[in-house]
C-alpha cells in the first residue's frame, strides 16, 4: 500500500486528512511548519519532537543522500540526532559525522549509544565513537541493549560500564547519559531499580512506545510513569515498528495510518520520538506528523488503541519483543566486551 502524507485520519467513516494537513510532496519538497520543542527531562537542554533514527540514516541509498536527509532534518526544527556504536557496522556514525559538518553539529542535539559492558569495552567504544562521529562531546550516551535480565548488575558492578560512563562524563567528553532497550518493560524497571540502589538517576531512558506496545507487555503503561516521576526524560522509539507495522491489518487494510502511529507515539508524554528516515520522503512524513501533532486528542490516541487492538493484543508484530530479530547483542556478543566492529 502506498501511503501518502495526510494526517491524522478522521474517527468516523476512516482515513481521511486532518485539518491543517498538506498533501504529499514530491520528490525532495518537504512541509513546511513549527516544529514542537521539548525539555529533556532534568538536564535542561531543549530538544525536538522528533528525533532522527541512526539506524536507518545508515540504510541510505548512499552517503550522500544520508547527508542531505540530516541537514535537511536540522534546516527544518529536527535537533535531535540518534546514533549507535554498531549501527551498520559503524556507517551510520561515520555518515552522520561527515552530515554534522560545516556548523550542523553546533545546531544538533547528538545521542548516540556503546554497547560494551566492561568498563574497559565501554571506554574504548566511547572513544571510538567521538573519533568516528568527528566531534569532541557527544550529548548524550546511552548503555545500549538492556535486554537480558543480567544487564542491569553488569553495567553497574565493579569494573562496570558505568564506571566508563561517569568518567567520560567528569573528562567532557559527554554531557547526559542513559540507557535503551526493546525487550521487556520488566528490565527497564529493574535497570531503574539498579541505578537507585547505586545512588543514580539516569538522564534518559529510550523504549518502544507505540499503538501496539500498548496492547501487551507495555513499556508506554509501566515504565514511562515511573521514568517522568524521576525526572527521566523518555525517548520513544519504534513508532512503526520497524517498518514491521505496516504490514500488520490495521495499516495494510488503511484503518490508521502511519502519520497515526507517529502522533500516537508523540501524544505519550515522551519528551522526543525516534523514527527512521532513510529517505526524503521518510523525512516529509516524520514532519507533517510533528508539525500536526496537536491535531490528535487523547480521544483519538483511544481509537487508534481500539482499532489496533485485534492485531497488538498477541504481539506477534512487536518482533523486537518476540524475537530476536533486533538484538544486535546477541548476535554479534562480542560487542559487550570489545570495541571491535
Amino acid at each position: 500500500m502506498q501511503w501518502s502524507l495526510a494526517g491524522v485520519a478522521s474517527f468516523g467513516a476512516g482515513p481521511a486528512r486532518a485539518a491543517g494537513d498538506k498533501p504529499a510532496a514530491g520528490g525532495d519538497k518537504l512541509p513546511e511548519g513549527k516544529m514542537p520543542m521539548r525539555k529533556l527531562g532534568r538536564t535542561g537542554a531543549e530538544v525536538s519532537l522528533v528525533g532522527l533514527g541512526g539506524y536507518h540514516i545508515g540504510q541510505a541509498a548512499d552517503e550522500q543522500t544520508a547527508v542531505r536527509i540530516i541537514r535537511a532534518a536540522i534546516d527544518h526544527g529536527v535537533n535531535f540526532m540518534d546514533n549507535c556504536w554498531d549501527y551498520n557496522d559503524g556507517k551510520s556514525h561515520v555518515w552522520m559525522g561527515r552530515a554534522l559538518r560545516d556548523g550542523y553539529r553546533k545546531r544538533a542535539f547528538l545521542m548516540t549509544k556503546i554497547d560494551g559492558r566492561t568498563r574497559a569495552a565501554a571506554a574504548a567504544q566511547i572513544d571510538q565513537s567521538l573519533r568516528s562521529l568527528g566531534t569532541d562531546t557527544i550529548d548524550l550516551m546511552q548503555v545500549h541493549e538492556v535486554i537480558r535480565d543480567t544487564d542491569p548488575a553488569r553495567v553497574f558492578n565493579a569494573d562496570g560500564a558505568m564506571e566508563a560512563l561517569v568518567a567520560a562524563k567528569k573528562a567532557g567528553k559527554i554531557r547526559f547519559i542513559g540507557f535503551t532497550g526493546h525487550k521487556s518493560p520488566r528490565i527497564h524497571l529493574k535497570m531503574l531499580e539498579t541505578a537507585a540502589a547505586h545512588h543514580f538517576v539516569f538522564d534518559t531512558v529510550q523504549m518502544p512506545v507505540n499503538v501496539m506496545d500498548a496492547h501487551r507487555d507495555s513499556f508506554e503503561r509501566m515504565v514511562l510513569p515511573v521514568a517522568d516521576k524521576a525526572g527521566t526524560a523518555v525517548l520513544a522509539m519504534k513508532p512503526l515498528g520497524s517498518g514491521v507495522f505496516l504490514s500488520s491489518g490495521p495499516l495494510a487494510q488503511g484503518h490508521v495510518s502511519p502519520v497515526d502511529c507517529l502522533r500516537y507515539s508523540m501524544g505519550s508524554g515522551a519528551t522526543v520520538v525516534i523514527t527512521g528516515c532513510q529517505s526524503m520522503r521518510d523525512l516529509g512524513q516524520a514532519l507533517q506528523a510533528a508539525y500536526g501533532a496537536s491535531d490528535m486528542t487523547q480521544a483519538d490516541r483511544k481509537v487508534v488503541l481500539a482499532r489496533t487492538s485485534p492485531a497488538g493484543t498477541d504481539g506477534r508484530w512487536e518482533k523486537y519483543k518476540v524475537s530476536d530479530m533486533f538484538d544486535g547483542t546477541a548476535h554479534n556478543p562480542q560487542w559487550l566486551d570489545s570495541a571491535k566492529l
